[in-house]
């Protein structure tokens, strides 16, 4: 089932560039997923672990490869002035079930920690809604990922 839910994300073609433009799925995705991981201004190494997890099961990567694309995700998310420049190029590549399978995976990634707070709560909602997915859909895939991870704490005001 976690096999199904992250194929999409190898599907995602890779640009030319795809180790330095933002505009390569697959560095906005990582981008994101970065984001998502530093929103309460705090990384664990459980957070970073579980992060570039998510890179290499999604795109079949690792050692160098996972490394570099970890490191342009870090690298764009830093320059970025917002997070149009990534959530764009997802919606533009991703159908309706990447979106929210994509979602599930910036929950996952908050939960590393076992610990909900209310800036990762923010970045979700607003990736989601820059991506178009719905309120019940993010709710449920937030559910979902603090049901996989016991004694996680914090709530959510979509409750």
């Amino acid at each position: 089932m976690f096999e199904r839910v992250l194929s999409f994300l190898r599907d995602l073609p890779a640009g030319a560039g795809a180790q330095t433009s933002t505009d390569d799925p697959r560095v906005a995705a990582s981008a994101l997923l970065y984001h998502v991981m530093n929103a309460d201004g705090v990384r664990q190494d459980v957070e970073w672990e579980r992060f570039k997890a998510v890179l290499s099961e999604s795109y079949s990567i690792s050692g160098a490869e996972l490394e570099a694309l970890a490191a342009a995700g870090e690298r764009a998310d830093n320059e970025a002035i917002d997070l149009y420049a990534f959530t764009s190029v997802l919606k533009r590549h991703l159908d309706a079930d990447g979106r929210k399978a994509f979602i599930g995976l910036m929950w996952e990634i908050v939960y590393a920690d076992g610990e909900l707070h209310e800036l990762e709560d923010n970045t979700v909602w607003r990736v989601a809604e820059l991506i178009g997915v719905e309120r019940h859909d993010r709710v449920e895939a937030r559910r979902k990922a603090a049901a996989q991870a016991p004694g996680a704490r914090g709530t959510s005001s979509d409750e």
